[in-house]
């Protein structure tokens, strides 16, 4: 077995399996190994299923053999963040009050991922409620390539996990930017999918007219292998959309000969980190055949600061069985979140409505012009905990890390983020790719070539 079996892409992993050149109970138990050894220290795992992957690997294998394939997942380990409902074991959403739910049928992308022959190691640590921070009772995942610094939220188990080598792909949710945040702070490649693109039947909310559920992976091939899985119509989710799904793998090698990028003009708030991986992404997507446009940004600002209100609101909602009646078990960041948006008037909500359409609106004007645009993940390339924490999270600090993500989780577009560099302290900075609506397919192909033009994504923490 190859010493370095842990960092094996998604992809080659399934074809060894499918050739039987391994099997998936010896990289499942690689696996747990590299996690007994290592979690301890980094905290990505809420809950670790050892004994239920190994027997479900052992299924696998007996498929393997008896000549059937479930597709390309196939026998490979994966994991999923603890808000994904998961049958018989305890899905708790980073909260103490729900340590002890134990649903009795997996969330749809669970499901659909078990069917694919998936074999699922444990639920993944989070934030409270996949809000901004961990509940006071849990002990926050650990960056793996710099301990001082940001895991990011709220996915962070899951970008922890995956760049260590502790599964070889995961699922987040992203509702203001939590597929995006850890994905840059760790090195990965996270794709938020447009809304509507996958099911979130059996995820526990935060606010579902913003919640996206996705993949976190180490390449843009791996994502679109798990996206083709995950993705799709569900009569237990009637905002999934009944539209075909793309072979995504497939049309990955597809290029961007022709295609334009659009390129913003008026970035505000960009860190030179930031400014010198997206400029290396122009240079590397222009190489590969992308033709680039200069575009003007809309004023994301004020979308940027009433996110918080809108996301209260629905995250009110979500909570109204237990929040206020326990609001001891909460923790005071989500608790004022949820106070937020009970106190919120039926004038406010309007004007919040506006506003988002109107955000969408400017963002499908601008995609007009162009087949993809470039910017950043946050204008701070990485954030140190120490940084983070004399920043404070007052609404404008928050509005400022949300700039570039937050928008898109109002608008629904599909986004990118891919690992476009290094900061002095080596610590991971992403850049991100947006498209338009449901062409997860085209981001991919971009993210792919930028990829085969790059070793970004091929660097590995110091562990």
């Amino acid at each position: 077995m190859p010493e370095d079996l842990h960092y094996l892409s998604l992809d080659e992993v399934a074809r060894r399996l499918k050739a039987r050149k391994l099997s998936s109970v010896e990289v499942t138990q690689a696996i747990l190994g590299r996690i007994e050894k290592l979690d301890p220290r980094l905290k990505a795992y809420a809950t670790l299923t050892a004994e239920r992957a190994l027997a479900d690997a052992a299924h696998l294998d007996a498929e393997t053999a008896a000549g059937t394939s479930r597709g390309p997942l196939h026998g490979v380990p994966i994991a999923v963040k603890d808000l994904c409902n998961t049958a018989g074991v305890a899905t708790a959403a980073g909260m103490t009050i729900h340590r002890h739910h134990v649903p009795t049928k997996d969330a749809t992308v669970v499901a659909r991922l078990k069917a694919a022959g998936a074999v699922i190691l444990g639920k993944l640590q989070m934030t409270e409620g996949a809000y901004g921070l961990h509940h006071p009772e849990i002990t926050p995942p650990v960056n793996p390539w710099n301990a001082a610094y940001w895991p990011g939220v709220s996915s962070s188990g899951s970008g922890v996990a995956t760049a260590s080598g502790l599964c070889f792909a995961s699922l987040g949710s992203d509702t203001g930017g939590s597929i995006r945040f850890p994905s840059t702070m760790n090195g990965l490649t996270g794709l938020k999918p447009t809304w509507g693109r996958v099911s979130r039947a059996g995820v526990f909310a935060l606010a579902e007219s913003l919640d996206h559920v996705g993949p976190m992976c180490r390449s843009a091939r791996d994502a679109a292998l798990v996206l083709g899985v995950i993705a799709g119509a569900d009569p237990d989710d009637p905002t999934a959309v009944p539209l075909a799904v793309p072979d995504y793998a497939g049309s990955i090698d597809g290029g961007l000969k022709g295609r334009r990028l659009g390129i913003p003009a008026n970035l505000i708030g960009v860190d030179s980190d930031s400014r010198r991986a997206l400029d290396g992404a122009i240079a590397a997507l222009q190489g590969a055949g992308a033709v680039p446009v200069d575009v003007v940004l809309p004023d994301f600002d004020e979308a940027a600061l009433k996110w918080r209100e809108l996301c209260g609101v629905e995250a009110a909602l979500a909570h109204e069985a237990t929040f206020p009646l326990r609001r001891d078990e909460y923790g005071a960041e989500f608790a004022a979140l949820l106070d937020l948006g009970r106190g919120l008037s039926v004038l406010d909500l309007g004007r919040l409505l506006l506003l988002r359409a109107r955000v969408k609106g400017e963002i499908d004007r601008l995609l007009a012009s162009v087949d993809l645009l470039l910017v950043p993940v946050m204008g701070t390339a990485a954030w140190s905990i120490e940084a983070m924490a004399a920043a404070g999270r007052t609404a404008e600090t928050v509005a400022a890390r949300l700039r570039y993500t937050a928008p898109f989780d109002m608008s629904g577009h599909p986004t990118l983020t891919l690992p476009g560099g290094m900061t002095g302290d080596g610590v991971p900075v992403g850049i991100q790719i947006v498209g338009h609506a449901f062409d997860e397919a085209g981001i991919l192909a971009a993210g792919h070539a930028f990829q085969q033009a790059s070793d970004w994504h091929l660097k590995r923490p110091p562990l």
